[in-house]
């Protein structure tokens, strides 16, 4: 599976974007699909995964309230809105495949947000 990520882009705080990732092949249902960024100097964190088969989503405490992920099954698509952008969001987030929540074993290329103040 290949992802691609795209939709980043340079915006004022609290204002939204709203990124997208392509996957390529197919994605079982037990497959844990999600979001994860790498602030400038900081490590990677997790952002947002979604149970592919279920749905059932999942969201850092940082986003919690101002991320949305969903998913297009038949199209094999994922996206994240993200509102009330912080400067604190800032940061290059990742399109991500796991077997697993919070274990990603597979990552896209990032999109870099940046966040104005």
């Amino acid at each position: 599976v290949q992802l691609q990520a795209s939709g980043g882009g340079l915006v004022a705080a609290g204002g939204s974007l709203t990124l997208s990732c392509a996957a390529s092949g197919r994605i079982y249902s037990s497959a844990v699909m999600g979001w994860f960024r790498q602030a400038p100097g900081k490590e990677r964190e997790f952002v947002a995964e979604v149970r592919w088969g279920r749905g059932s989503t999942y969201y850092a405490d940082s986003v919690k309230g101002r991320f949305t992920l969903s998913r297009d099954t038949a199209k094999n698509t994922m996206s994240l809105q993200m509102s009330s952008l912080k400067p604190e969001d800032t940061a290059v987030y990742y399109c991500t495949r796991g077997l697993n929540l919070n274990s990603p074993d597979h990552w896209g290329q990032g999109t870099l947000v940046t966040v104005s103040s």
